[in-house]
């Protein structure tokens, strides 16, 4: 019940929002009792998915692979994602997994980059101090139990070496010539691998021709992947994304796996 303002003329004059004398006041944004809405909901399942990431390093830079699916559940909902993002001329990223994650933490990625141009001291993100942070930010949320679901490929060149690291969803990182996530760590890594033992002195074109292949055979396999992908590639030169690329498969393989029928 209000008070009469004749009695208390600074209730209305200096405080016309705040509470009465004698009374309870709710705070904006808080209930008046705590409920089940009130609750600290996360999130279980993530609604649009992007499938593997594919990473090596060779002889001038890095590279890294993805492709433009975004899958609601098993459904290829949406056919133009990016999934690779050039944070400067020498540091690059991808994901895979949740692609709101993806985007929130992009944002956050770019207005930090626009913080650090302000700030004209001449220094920026390098790879190594990208991929460092992203461990902290993704081991933090594991441990709040409110994990962003993304596997994160961070590249790039500083002081002319090129580095290529992977952190996952629990905080889980390392640094390697090879980088795959998701079904990509069973298929396209081996792949990946063998080819940089045989040839460790790697050319541009080389790695393109290997990561290529292993696009083809991801399409081939991987029910949540689209045979259209971005590349970004890093050199001393800069970061530069082809897009879109995609190969011509070859579905008369089918019919040689097919078993005979029985007489």
């Amino acid at each position: 019940m209000a008070v009469p303002s004749a009695q208390y003329p600074w209730n209305t004059e200096l405080w016309s929002n705040g509470p009465s004398p004698g009374q309870f006041y709710n705070f904006p944004g808080t209930s008046q009792q705590s409920n089940e809405s009130d609750a600290v909901k996360r999130t279980l399942h993530p609604t649009v998915t992007g499938t593997s990431v594919l990473g090596i390093v060779f002889k001038d830079g890095i590279m890294l692979a993805a492709d433009t699916l975004g899958s609601y559940g098993s459904l290829a909902r949406y056919r133009n994602l990016s999934r690779v993002s050039v944070v400067n001329d020498s540091t690059v990223i991808a994901a895979g997994g949740d692609y709101a994650d993806f985007q929130y933490l992009k944002s956050i990625i770019e207005q930090r980059v626009i913080d650090e141009n302000c700030f004209d001291d001449g220094f920026n993100y390098t790879p190594q101090s990208l991929y460092s942070w992203l461990t902290r930010v993704m081991y933090n949320r594991r441990s709040k139990y409110d994990p962003l679901w993304n596997t994160f490929a961070v590249g790039g060149i500083n002081n002319g070496k090129p580095f290529l690291g992977y952190v996952d969803k629990i905080g889980i990182a390392y640094t390697s010539d090879t980088i795959s996530s998701g079904f990509g760590s069973y298929l396209a890594r081996p792949m990946l691998r063998d080819a940089l033992e045989k040839n460790p002195n790697m050319s541009k074109e080389e790695a393109k021709e290997v990561i290529m292949r292993c696009m083809k055979v991801l399409h081939y396999r991987d029910a949540r992947s689209l045979n259209r992908f971005e590349i970004v590639t890093v050199t001393k030169d800069g970061a530069v994304v082809e897009s879109p690329l995609s190969i011509k498969p070859d579905w008369s393989i089918v019919h040689q796996s097919r078993c005979s029928e029985s007489t």
